[in-house]
């Protein structure tokens, strides 16, 4: 690390090695140097964006493992520097363009959701039907795939349908760990009818146990958002089913979504998706195509009353 930032004044080095221990360690830290490649690196910083750090920060924490990385092909243990990743601006305005209209990523309806679901499995090695299961229950309670992971027997509620969400799995020195929620803060969500013969399969095939894993890849071991991509071919998946922009994450979008739709009260909804900010949880309220045109006809129908001739009672007759 010495050798690596070299050079660098203080003012500078202070944001570098935040960046190297609160970023790039947890993501990036249980990897061997030669594991680091420039496919790993992309994904790394479109997570930092995802989690809403600032430019400076994704910034500082790029160039820090820059020069680490550098470093490494100095020392002749790789040929490339892969993190010189070009282009993360556009990630960023990417997340920041989600940030505003999440919407817009969401898929439109059920049958949509279950042929995807279908097709990874069918792309994967046995055909594994996990995945599937994974991406079913990840939208239908807008969970993040951490969340999902982090997801064991005890937690689920099968009197009430409900899942008690406490923890997420995520990357760190060693392999996969589990912590707190992103809020850091336990929330409950509703275990809608469609996916409950799911969940008690799982349940069933998990054990007694109430600290079993709910969802693990096809050996028993944890999964994360790069081990689904990597297994079930996502891009390519998506690709060919039409839906090039869908990510992961994007299925927490579209439970948000179906939620908002389904007329869920906001504050609620807030409650389901675990945000911080109400402004956060206002974006999933943006009236549809088809509110909007519900909402023109309903102004022209409410304008032709208005201009409608008004004509006096007829008069009665009284005969005896």
């Amino acid at each position: 690390m010495d050798l690596a930032l070299r050079g660098l004044e203080l003012k500078t080095l202070d944001p570098y090695l935040a960046g190297w221990r609160m970023r790039v360690v947890p993501a990036l830290g249980h990897l061997a140097v030669r594991m680091i490649t420039n496919g790993v690196v992309p994904r790394s910083v479109q997570n930092w964006i995802v989690d809403e750090h600032s430019r400076s920060t994704v910034k500082n924490t790029i160039a820090v493992l820059v020069r680490v990385m550098e470093q490494a092909v100095r020392d002749g243990i790789v040929k490339v520097n892969p993190a010189r990743v070009s282009g993360w601006q556009k990630l960023y305005k990417q997340a920041e363009d989600e940030l505003r209209d999440p919407r817009a990523l969401a898929l439109p309806d059920w049958n949509t959701l279950v042929q995807l679901a279908d097709a990874l499995v069918a792309a994967s090695s046995n055909q594994y039907r996990g995945w599937g299961d994974v991406v079913l229950f990840a939208a239908s309670t807008a969970a993040r795939t951490g969340e999902v992971s982090g997801c064991r027997v005890g937690d689920i509620d099968t009197s009430q349908w409900i899942w008690t969400v406490r923890r997420q799995t995520t990357p760190a020195p060693g392999g996969l760990t589990d912590k707190g929620t992103k809020g850091k803060r336990a929330r409950k969500v509703p275990i809608i009818e469609e996916i409950r013969p799911l969940v008690a399969q799982r349940i069933l095939s998990a054990g007694p146990a109430p600290d079993a894993r709910l969802f693990t890849g096809p050996r028993g071991g944890r999964i994360s958002t790069a081990v689904l991509h990597d297994a079930t071919h996502w891009n390519e998946v998506v690709t060919r089913l039409g839906y090039e922009h869908l990510r992961r994450h994007d299925l927490r979008h579209t439970g948000l979504t179906w939620l908002a739709d389904a007329g869920v009260p906001i504050h609620v909804l807030r409650r389901i998706a675990g945000h911080g900010s109400l402004i956060t949880t206002q974006r999933y309220l943006h009236p549809d195509i088809h509110k909007i045109t519900a909402a023109g006809t309903a102004l022209s129908a409410h304008l032709n009353v208005l201009r409608a001739p008004r004509t006096l009672p007829a008069t009665t007759v009284l005969t005896r």
